[in-house]
């Protein structure tokens, strides 16, 4: 066979330099690591408010590292949100850490709901993953899971910070609790009946009621006629905000206490003005406006999203730029070796600075309470 039959030709400078570019763009490709970053939380449903904002501060934070190109093992790193909607529920919830660990996602963040970060957190440690949750509930650090952080104050610092805020700055007396019987609501609403019969308040009643509801007039007429000075609710924004409706309705004057959810913009949103002064709640982390970098933050995340920030936001996003970091420092994706640089340093992030103790919860979680005003969010103090 001759040299002509296999269709060999003289190659055009073009040509040649065509070849070279196709050559030096798979190289390049070969030098990139994709790192998939997951996402698990509410896309739907009441709590949706929440879980995409939790999800615009993951985003947030991969296209800032994108552009930076952080270098691990000699690989450029390229960040991809992988985004699920566990609808706040357990068993769904359990599918999405099932589906999130087969699609080879090494690090997710979330469940935003305790009752969803506790059962699915078998789900991501099996599946050799790290998880980093607003799962409040104390439950879900104890389940002996290495690579598990609580990204912020649990349900013992939220609930007792409430009942010593309600004791020593509020003065009242008298109180009465509500919960929606979910892992975050009883927990919080139990810490907070604890730390409040140490503060030498009264319990004058015990109510409950489920996170789907939006009739509360029976059991506010019945804590109506026990006189409480403050009630203290442990449930979701979506059931806050008609409560607190309610209560002005029924002539009910408590103030109604709560945990990080009722910090939320969407309280006022649903409630109006009969949340003003009178829904009172402690959240996680400290007043955006008063850290160095939280202003700049709030526009950042405006400009992109033409949203306000909601609650965790900025919590997410600090996150994922700790885990970045622990990449670097470690020179490795794998989750093991990042969770161990993580456990043995610490990250100053928008919302506050970022140290674990061995069991994943931080070692210092400022506390902010906040009231309502024109429908909107009021930092009062922190701790």
């Amino acid at each position: 066979m001759t040299r002509a039959s296999f269709g060999f030709r003289t190659l055009t400078p073009a040509a040649i330099a065509a070849l070279l570019l196709a050559g030096t763009t798979h190289h390049a490709s070969a030098q990139e690591q994709v790192v998939k970053i997951g996402h698990s939380g509410p896309l739907s449903g009441p709590n949706a408010f929440a879980g995409k904002d939790n999800e615009n501060g993951v985003r947030l934070a991969i296209e800032e590292l994108n552009a930076k190109k952080i270098v691990v093992e000699g690989k450029t790193l390229k960040f991809e949100l992988v985004s699920e909607d566990d609808q706040c529920d357990a068993r769904t919830g359990v599918s999405v850490a099932q589906k999130l660990v087969d699609g080879g996602v090494k690090f997710v963040m979330g469940p935003y709901c305790s009752g969803v970060a506790i059962p699915a957190s078998r789900v991501y440690n099996d599946g050799g993953a790290m998880v980093s949750t607003v799962g409040t509930n104390p439950k879900v650090t104890e389940g002996g899971y290495k690579n598990l952080f609580r990204i912020i104050a649990s349900d013992t610092q939220i609930g007792s910070n409430m009942a010593i805020y309600a004791a020593q700055v509020l003065k009242v007396k008298q109180v009465a609790v509500i919960d929606d019987r979910t892992a975050f609501g009883q927990g919080v609403a139990d810490q907070f009946t604890k730390e409040a019969k140490k503060q030498g308040l009264t319990v004058v009643g015990q109510e409950f009621t489920t996170d789907k509801s939006t009739d509360f007039l029976s059991i506010l007429t019945s804590l109506k006629a026990k006189q409480p000075q403050a009630i203290f609710f442990g449930g979701y924004a979506p059931q806050a905000a008609p409560m607190a409706r309610q209560m002005k309705q029924l002539g009910l004057t408590a103030k109604l206490l709560g945990g990080d959810t009722l910090c939320s913009p969407e309280v006022g949103k649903l409630g109006g003005e009969a949340v003003n002064d009178t829904v009172v709640c402690a959240q996680g982390g400290t007043m955006l406006d008063k850290v160095a970098n939280g202003p700049a933050f709030k526009a950042k995340y405006k400009a992109r999203f033409k949203l306000d920030a909601d609650a965790y936001a900025a919590s997410y996003y600090d996150q994922v730029m700790f885990m970045a970091d622990a990449m670097q420092k470690a020179n490795s994706t794998q989750p093991a070796k990042v969770g161990a640089q993580m456990l043995q340093s610490s990250h100053q992030g928008v919302a506050g600075t970022y140290a674990y103790d061995d069991k994943g919860n931080l070692k210092q979680a400022p506390i902010t309470v906040l009231t309502f005003r024109n429908a909107a969010p009021v930092p009062l103090a922190s701790y």
